[in-house]
């Protein structure tokens, strides 16, 4: 057996070592916050199998490694950051970059409306200490998941985003999360926070990336909360090293008649646990997660949402789509939770896979949990392979055989990219998905 909490020691040893630094930012309630966080991680320790929300990710590998906190320094040049970001088409003065967890350039503020706000979080708690704790650390809560115990406890830099009352951002918002290791397996514990006050408009883009072949830990939290009748449209790219893990949770807090809606895309990583938590906490709330992503070779990649319809008149659509080939193995657990007094709820669920290798292996989970009476939910899963008539009628055209399972394999993938309404990250995806991830006919990629 593996001891879990092996490399929980390192941990908290780490902890005082980075308070000292992070005291000179935010108030008492804050610290008190961090070390409350720090003793949940210490009682919770990391999860095991035997758990039913873990039972599918096995962290072992994870808790072996020795990581730690990236020094306070930042050495990485910029450059190699801009080669990654260039087939994006970003530009890093067009957002904000984080190397290791810590600002290394702000966003170009100079298209931003009047009093929108883009900053690092250590700038933010400097300048706007009590509007920003009012908000930092109440959404995701940090009792039963000791990641974001962690995560809390090591509050420090990240990225603030702050929409003001009837304001709209028409450029979208570039986040861009860049992780390496200095010899030695790294942590980071990146954290953002977005407010859209009422009547709101902002596009998101977050984007994790890191050096190719690098050991490291990035254990990231978000916070959107999303005000009366606001509009956030979020989008997550996470394509990080293959020999690292990846561990994010996205709290999202809905207020009377906002739109929030998530597209998720996932292709790095050996492990990569994502969390997506949305509660409707008022009428005329509109939700839409949509995900894909990709595990070759021996990836594991696990897809965790839950969906809290808390008030009546509330509306829900999720759409997530796997592709494994290899031994790459994916796991979708999504819950829609309906409370007793939210009826008129609209919630629909759907998860498809496509196993490109008879060694990919899917576990899927939608869920309802029902408590009303007067609602309209449906869930479902499918599980399947390419389509062989499909396959054969591209041939028979004069198409190679992976040509043709290319072409298919786009095919299955574009209903979610086409959703993309940020022209550039949808013709990235397209480009990605039409020469970067071909099936590879059983083999590891």
């Amino acid at each position: 057996m593996i001891d879990l909490n092996e490399g929980k020691a390192a941990f908290l040893n780490d902890f005082e070592r980075q308070e000292a630094f992070l005291s000179r930012f935010g108030s008492k309630g804050l610290h008190d916050l961090r070390r409350s966080a720090l003793s949940r991680f210490e009682e919770l320790g990391f999860p095991s199998p035997s758990e039913e929300e873990w039972r599918f990710t096995p962290l072992g590998p994870l808790t072996k490694i020795p990581f730690q906190l990236s020094p306070n320094g930042i050495s990485q040049r910029e450059s190699e950051v801009a080669e990654r970001l260039q087939p994006m088409g970003i530009a890093p003065p067009d957002a904000v970059l984080l190397l290791n967890g810590r600002c290394a350039r702000p966003l170009n503020s100079a298209g931003l409306p009047e009093n929108a706000c883009v900053q690092p979080l250590l700038l933010a708690l400097s300048e706007k200490q009590e509007f920003v704790e009012r908000h930092l650390g109440r959404y995701a809560s940090f009792e039963t998941h000791p990641f974001t115990a962690l995560n809390t406890a090591f509050i420090g830099d990240g990225a603030f985003v702050y929409i003001p009352k009837n304001t709209t951002v028409t450029k979208p918002i570039f986040l861009v999360y860049w992780s390496q290791s200095s010899g030695e397996p790294t942590v980071t514990h990146p954290r953002t926070l977005i407010v859209a006050e009422e009547s709101s408009q902002a596009t998101i883009v977050e984007v994790f990336l890191g050096r190719p072949n690098d050991v490291y830990l990035t254990n990231a939290v978000a916070e959107v909360v999303c005000g009366p009748n606001a509009s956030i449209d979020y989008y997550k790219i996470q394509d990080e090293s293959k020999e690292a893990f990846h561990v994010h949770t996205l709290q999202v807090q809905q207020s009377r008649d906002s739109t929030f809606s998530s597209h998720a895309f996932a292709f790095g990583s050996v492990l990569a646990r994502n969390e997506i938590n949305s509660v409707l906490d008022d009428e005329g709330c509109s939700c839409t997660l949509n995900g894909l992503y990709f595990a070759s070779g021996h990836q594991l990649i696990d897809n965790h949402t839950r969906i809290e319809h808390a008030r009546p008149h509330c509306s829900s659509h999720e759409l997530y789509k796997g592709i494994l080939d290899g031994h790459g193995h994916g796991v979708f657990n999504g819950r829609i939770h309906v409370h007793p007094n939210a009826q008129k709820t609209d919630a629909k669920q759907t998860n498809m896979t496509l196993l490109l290798s008879d060694d990919a292996v899917i576990h899927s989970q939608p869920q309802l949990e029902i408590f009303a009476d007067d609602v309209k939910c449906t869930h479902g899963a499918t599980i399947g392979q390419l389509d062989a008539d499909a396959l054969f009628y591209l041939r028979t055209r004069g198409i190679g055989k992976e040509e043709a399972r290319s072409l298919l394999t786009y095919a299955f993938a574009n209903d979610i990219i086409q959703r993309v309404r940020v022209d550039l990250v949808r013709r990235q995806l397209e480009a990605l998905f039409l020469h970067r991830h071909q099936p590879t006919g059983g083999r590891t990629t």
